[in-house]
């Protein structure tokens, strides 16, 4: 049996009629596409690697999207309802997404199920609005069905171009992601309760017309409620996380920076960037002292700091009286802010930064040394203290492309210190940065020191390279007693431990051939 639409009673001529329907058709494409990049970018931030996070969600709601298209065929005889119902519900599940997907990562520990379903949900929701939009498009003016195909997806798509440029460049920067989803499930719930109310009312009886009504009324309510109490939610999400004894979060244009303890407190400071520890008060000497101290053997007047905005490495650099000048390289603006303000963070540095030796550039550090002129002056030493290896954003930052821009702007006898990962836990990363390093030329001396607390959420060691053009030879540098945690002796047993771990035959990873990832 051959559905055919049966024309609407319009309370507005045909022509307008069709211009609301295709109106809601953007709104609702631009509304379905935040909902996907919203998942997309939280649990990237929540999961950590960006590429399996988006291939996660992007192919499980491509899934989704099919099986709605076939339930959907189900409610075709009463498409104006059925379109309507379908909007309430994906508005409350889009729009609650983000807060729920965080609440199972703060209280569970666990964001991955919640993705899965969320991304299910959602996709089987938005499937079904094409082919309910599709019988009510057609119930206001008969035409051939390419003709309304090529309409409907016409609006789909360029509200879908709309919702995606809205994500990066409005929602996330002027109202985060919490807030963001909930607004967007707001107008997404207005927009099919209002076609179907007012386009489609004539379908309605009364008593489906109220009850849609109260849900939509119930729907706004709950999304107003989320969206007044995400300040609370946050507080509380962000203590099941860090602790009780948070004293700064800020979510900058690059990451979320959290501050716990110091200052103060009488507990250690900790940072968090992006919900991960990467420096604690209790063991951050055994860290910087191992990657910086190693390198300073020999020529050293001027040094270059990739990362390391905490100014921790640059503390370390700066014991030494001969160093003339310091360059940080750091991409987020607020992390140096902090580095310079927060009086715990301040303390831990030693106020590096109001040094008159060091000079902060604010930018990506590939491509700052990519745009380096031919005749600016080499650096004896560079220190790579970028964050770790195997998750996307910092792919090609571990890249052979980008150890050939750092060879470029080395001296002759110039040492090169990199943080490599967690030599225990992530093996087969860690050697292949050391494969990467010696496809330039480099000769590398690979260390491990044991982390104590960790500078990561499960780090049981940290792992160096260092590493120096094959024509100059490295030594066990002397090391003063100064240090608090690294001795020549101690780092002659750290590569004598890398060493013995050693995974051969690994192959570089460049910019077309990423070799790294969640080991």
């Amino acid at each position: 049996m051959i559905y055919r639409p049966v024309p609407a009673r319009l309370p507005v001529p045909a022509g307008l009629g069709r211009f609301v329907v295709l109106t809601t058709v953007f709104i609702c494409a631009a509304c379905g596409l935040v909902y996907e990049l919203e998942l997309v970018a939280l649990a990237s931030y929540l999961i950590g690697d960006s590429v399996t996070q988006a291939s996660v969600v992007l192919s499980v709601m491509v899934f989704a999207m099919g099986i709605g298209s076939l339930l959907a065929k189900r409610l075709r005889t009463r498409a104006a309802l059925g379109f309507a119902a379908v909007e309430a519900v994906l508005a409350l599940a889009g729009g609650m997404s983000a807060m729920a997907l965080y609440a199972c990562f703060a209280w569970f520990g666990q964001a991955r199920p919640a993705l899965v379903g969320f991304s299910l949900t959602i996709g089987v929701l938005i499937g079904a609005e094409v082919p309910l939009l599709m019988t009510l498009i057609q119930r206001i003016r008969r035409q051939d069905a390419g003709g309304a195909v090529a309409d409907l997806f016409a609006a789909d798509y360029v509200g879908a171009l709309v919702g995606g440029l809205a994500f990066p460049f409005l929602l996330l920067p002027m109202l985060g992601q919490l807030t963001g989803a909930l607004l967007t499930g707001a107008v997404n719930a207005a927009a099919g309760g209002a076609l179907v109310l007012w386009i489609f009312r004539g379908d309605l009886s009364t008593r489906a017309r109220w009850s849609l009504i109260a849900a939509n009324g119930l729907v706004l309510a709950l999304l107003a409620a989320g969206s007044a109490l995400t300040g609370p939610f946050e507080r509380a999400a962000r203590q099941a996380v860090y602790g009780a004894d948070v004293r700064v979060a800020v979510r900058s244009a690059v990451q979320e920076v959290v501050l716990t303890g110091g200052a103060g407190s009488g507990k250690p400071l900790a940072l968090f960037l992006d919900g991960r520890l990467k420096v604690s008060g209790h063991d951050q000497f055994r860290y910087h002292e191992a990657l910086v101290h190693p390198a300073m053997a020999g020529p050293r007047r001027r040094v270059l700091v990739l990362g390391g905005g905490d100014g921790l490495a640059l503390r370390e650099v700066l014991r030494y009286d001969d160093v003339a000048s310091v360059t940080v390289v750091e991409l987020d603006p607020e992390l140096l802010r902090l580095a310079r303000t927060d009086t715990g963070l301040v303390a831990l540095n030693r106020a590096a930064y109001r040094d008159r030796r060091v000079r902060v550039v604010t930018a990506d550090a590939f491509e700052w040394l990519r745009g380096r002129p031919a005749g600016e002056a080499p650096y004896d030493v560079v220190v790579s203290d970028l964050p770790d290896p195997g998750t996307t954003p910092s792919t090609k930052l571990y890249s052979q492309e980008f150890y050939g821009l750092v060879e470029r702007r080395m001296a002759p006898g110039g040492r090169l210190a990199v943080h490599a990962g967690t030599l225990g836990l992530r093996p087969q990363v860690f050697w292949t940065v050391d494969a990467t390093v010696r496809s330039l030329g480099f000769t590398t001396r690979p260390y491990r020191v044991d982390g104590g607390s960790g500078r990561g959420e499960a780090a049981v060691d940290w792992g160096f390279l260092l590493a120096a053009r094959r024509s100059v030879t490295l030594r066990l540098p002397p090391l003063g007693p100064c240090l608090h945690s690294l001795s020549s002796q101690s780092l002659a047993e750290a590569w004598r431990a890398a060493e013995r771990s050693r995974e051969p035959g690994l192959l570089p990873s460049t910019l077309m051939h990423p070799r790294y990832g969640d080991r």
